[in-house]
């Protein structure tokens, strides 16, 4: 998760919402691919960070079923992210921080107890979750101007 979190940090200093992403292989405990935010770098919607590193995950092992590995995100994942993750057959999903608003593994549609979700990984969240959601307010608020009661006058 701590590389994740660097390219969290990496993703807000190019000004994207600052979301880093990683897959690994846990028997081996390589790191297979990782992912950035970068839509507005790549004027791409989809270039979240999960969606990025499942791509490169893809690409380095040669396969679009990516079974028996785990994902680390600092957020947790999007609608669509969820989406391709259940695609990708990825065996586990960790993320930090919570997202109550976008989120849609334990928040919003929770996509993965669906009854046409035809893959469900295992998930686990919390970790690094303070740092991640701190990353996250931080960005936002600077991107504001400062508090959201300066922007009120």
């Amino acid at each position: 998760m701590r590389m994740a979190m660097d390219l969290a940090q990496a993703a807000a200093d190019a000004g994207e919402v600052p979301v880093g992403a990683v897959v690994v292989d846990e028997t081996t405990g390589e790191v297979v691919s990782t992912g950035a935010n970068g839509p507005v770098a790549a004027h791409d919607p989809t270039a979240h960070a999960e969606i990025v590193a499942l791509r490169n995950a893809g690409a380095s092992t040669g396969n679009y079923r990516l079974t028996g590995l785990t994902l680390y995100v600092t957020l947790e994942p999007c609608a669509m992210c969820a989406g391709a993750i259940s695609h990708a057959r990825i065996g586990r999903v960790v993320w930090a921080a919570d997202d109550p608003k976008g989120g849609a593994v334990i928040h919003g549609p929770r996509l993965f107890e669906q009854p046409t979700c035809h893959w469900r990984p295992t998930t686990d969240s919390g970790l690094l979750a303070a740092e991640s959601s701190e990353r996250l307010r931080d960005f936002f608020r600077a991107r504001r101007g400062g508090t959201v009661a300066a922007n009120r006058r």
